[in-house]
């Protein structure tokens, strides 16, 4: 069973929003931080953005800050991932992770959702 299930991804156009939700089956994780990571075709998975236990740190890549927020409701064991202004470079598979062995901005996580795919057409 994937301890993570991601949901929300779908196709939009540039400008366009969506909001991703990575929810915990089988695995409290109200202790741990979660990362957003996303891999596009051909390229190395890369972060996103992560949120720390109790949501009091968020932390984005360049890439996406000012236009991507991640929050969690820890009540129903939900993160989020609200994406605004999405480009076409936004493209991918997008995974959360939880429980990170090391670095929150390396895909060392113990626990992964299967990934939800987000299609941006220009």
């Amino acid at each position: 069973q994937v301890p993570l299930v991601e949901s929300g991804g779908g196709l939009v156009q540039a400008g366009g929003s969506l909001r991703l939700s990575c929810a915990a089956s089988g695995l409290t994780f109200n202790t741990y931080t979660v990362g957003w990571f996303r891999q596009a075709p051909g390229k190395e998975r890369e972060f996103v953005a992560a949120i720390t236990w109790h949501g009091g740190s968020t932390y984005y890549a360049d890439s996406v800050k000012g236009r991507f927020t991640i929050s969690r409701d820890n009540a129903k064991n939900t993160v989020y991932l609200q994406m605004n202004s999405l480009k076409p470079e936004d493209t991918a598979v997008y995974y959360c992770g939880t429980r990170p062995r090391g670095s929150i901005y390396v895909d060392t996580y113990d626990y992964w959702g299967q990934g939800t795919q987000v299609t941006v057409s220009s």
